[in-house]
């Protein structure tokens, strides 16, 4: 009976890592994809076995874990009297009075889980210098399932982020900047498994949508065209998978997998495709230990056409800002790989709570090599780490990361501007999408880098840390306006963390901070470096009135001499009535 679990126990995690190569939506995609393995054992104390029918088995096993059926939605109205002052380089004093909307949800029961939080809040500015705004901020992420064995995926994310010149962007500082941009992504899919006989067999399919819409004062310049800024994209992902496991009918267990991706940007028509297929072999070496080999075919290619130029070669820029997209003009390859890929994984997971997956190999012409790493000692804390190796735009790394986020969550906001916070509260998974807003612009790159996030509850307090380093090295067509965006590297180093807890039943307290550090080796973009730390206080007057009394500061700065630093200090005092 022992050595049936035993093998039972292999031809699972086995299975796990044959899922985990083709999901391209797993892990931070697009690396060979034993990210995914990891990316399923969060602090609910599952392991690489849990992951092997796909994203699925995860958002199953979420929602379950309450041991219920639980709905919570909380929609909200709120009044708040804002004061905002320049420290530097000037030194105005502001007024707002911000009226806001809200809805805080979460659902979660055998077969739906969900979390979702969406703010509207409109400025209305004291005096002549005080401007009037509005913004929409909000995350969501979810699945239900349809039937048996099929779910249907869904995300989304709205928020600002302070865009400079180059394309840098930090995430949105102070009381209605206005320098803000709206960012706008949402994705959705289903995932299917089954099984034939001995051959068990998943799939996956997400469709997304991303948009960045500028503030007026920001327009790209036809001088200078590294420094375009992405518009929209449509991002396309998919995976098939089917292995059999160690022991059914070989020692090793065999598979075979193919992923798909695909994100057609409108600035200048510019298009990824990256397409694998691979054969997978699996050797288990212990109780607790798989070793996976893959070997296989990619062709990945970016291509976009050239801007409209007029008579003296110069190219248009339209009324919009951007570049006109000369449509009858030929499609130009930007970068152009294929040949053989080959990887190698080491997957460990010593116990319910821990799992290690760690591979390196050859893709994009080059080493590549990633993992991951869960580990949640208890039911109140929870690590993980993503180190990821991908090709796609702003678009699409942005839909991954809101992928990767998990469906049961506690919204971090700003409590002066309610703008979000890069990262979520749960003990459960990946929490932060900081390291993908680094920089909009409208090329195709390569991203290397690693993410962090820690959460713990102890008692009454909340506490969260998310960190980690992106870097982007930038695709373009020679001979086209684009052209000098090719070769430029962007780093961004970034952190966000949140403490919080209860003063009694009636009142609790919150802090929060975040910091960017963004280089790049383009001299229009140069380094940028955001700031910002706040703390509130909040009262219940009632079961649903409650008040709050908050302080914030905000800065940014840049290694240009001609550009001084900005830091302003706000503080806010509103109340919220919770139907």
């Amino acid at each position: 009976m022992k050595a049936s679990m035993r093998r039972k126990d292999a031809g699972l995690v086995s299975l796990a890592a044959i899922a985990a190569l083709a999901m391209p939506v797993a892990g931070q995609a697009q690396s060979t994809g034993y990210d995914g393995a990891g990316a399923g054992m969060g602090s609910g104390g599952q392991g690489a076995s849990d992951v092997s029918s796909g994203k699925s088995s995860r958002s199953d096993r979420r929602g379950g874990r309450g041991g219920g059926k639980r709905v919570d939605i909380v929609p909200y109205i709120e009044v708040d009297q804002i004061v905002t002052a320049e420290l530097s380089p000037g030194s105005d004093v502001m007024t707002y009075t911000q009226a806001a909307v809200g809805v805080d949800a979460a659902i979660s029961g055998r077969n739906n889980g969900a979390s979702v939080s969406l703010r509207y809040e409109r400025q209305f500015g004291w005096g002549k210098r005080a401007r009037d705004g509005d913004a929409i901020s909000g995350i969501a992420r979810g699945y239900t399932t349809i039937v048996p064995g099929v779910t249907l995926e869904a995300g989304g994310l709205a928020t600002q982020a302070n865009v400079g010149n180059g394309g840098s962007a930090l995430v949105g500082s102070g009381v209605n900047d206005k320098y803000k941009t709206s960012i706008y992504s949402v994705y959705a899919g289903p995932s299917v498994t089954t099984r034939a006989g001995d051959l068990d067999v998943s799939a996956n399919y997400r469709a997304g949508f991303t948009k960045v819409e500028q503030s007026d004062g920001f327009r790209a310049n036809s001088g200078t065209g590294a420094a375009d800024v992405f518009d929209k994209s449509v991002t396309q992902m998919a995976d098939v998978q089917a292995g059999f496991a160690p022991g059914t009918v070989l020692p090793v267990g065999v598979g075979a997998a193919g992923t798909f991706y695909q994100e057609d940007m409108s600035n200048l028509d510019q298009r990824a495709r990256d397409m694998q297929a691979r054969a997978l072999v699996t050797v288990p070496v212990s109780r607790t230990v798989q070793v996976v080999g893959a070997i296989g075919y990619e062709d990945v290619e970016i291509s976009s056409r050239d801007a409209v130029r007029d008579e003296d070669g110069i190219p248009v820029v339209g009324s919009d800002g951007r570049y006109v997209t000369d449509k009858s003009g030929p499609r130009e390859l930007a970068y152009d790989v294929s040949g053989l890929i080959w990887d190698v994984a080491v997957m460990w997971r010593p116990s319910r709570r821990t799992s290690l997956s760690a591979h390196v190999g050859r893709r994009y012409g080059s080493t590549s090599f990633g993992g991951t790493l869960a580990y949640a000692p208890n039911d109140r804390t929870q690590l993980s780490v993503s180190v990821y190796d991908n090709v796609g735009g702003f678009g699409g790394q942005l839909n991954r990361a809101i992928d990767q986020l998990p469906d049961d969550f506690e919204v971090v906001r700003d409590p002066i501007t309610g703008e979000l916070r890069g990262c979520v509260a749960s003990l459960d998974g990946s929490n932060c999408f900081s390291g993908a807003l680094g920089s909009v612009r409208s090329a195709f790159f390569r991203a290397r880098g690693v993410s962090a996030s820690y959460s713990m509850k102890v008692g009454r307090l909340n506490a969260g840390l998310g960190l980690g380093y992106d870097r982007r090295n930038f695709f373009a067509a020679r001979d086209t306006v684009l052209a000098s965006a090719a070769g430029v590297v962007d780093e961004n180093y970034w952190l966000a963390a949140f403490l919080g807890g209860e003063l009694g039943r009636d009142a609790g307290w919150s802090t929060n901070i975040y910091a960017n550090w963004i280089s790049s080796n383009d001299p229009l973009t140069g380094d940028v470096n955001g700031y910002g730390a706040s703390a509130s206080y909040y009262r219940m007057f009632t079961p649903r009135l409650r008040g709050t009394l908050a302080v914030g500061i905000d800065g940014a700065t840049r290694d240009a001499p001609a550009i001084d630093d900005f830091w302003t200090a706000s503080a806010l005092a509103g109340l919220r009535y919770s139907f």
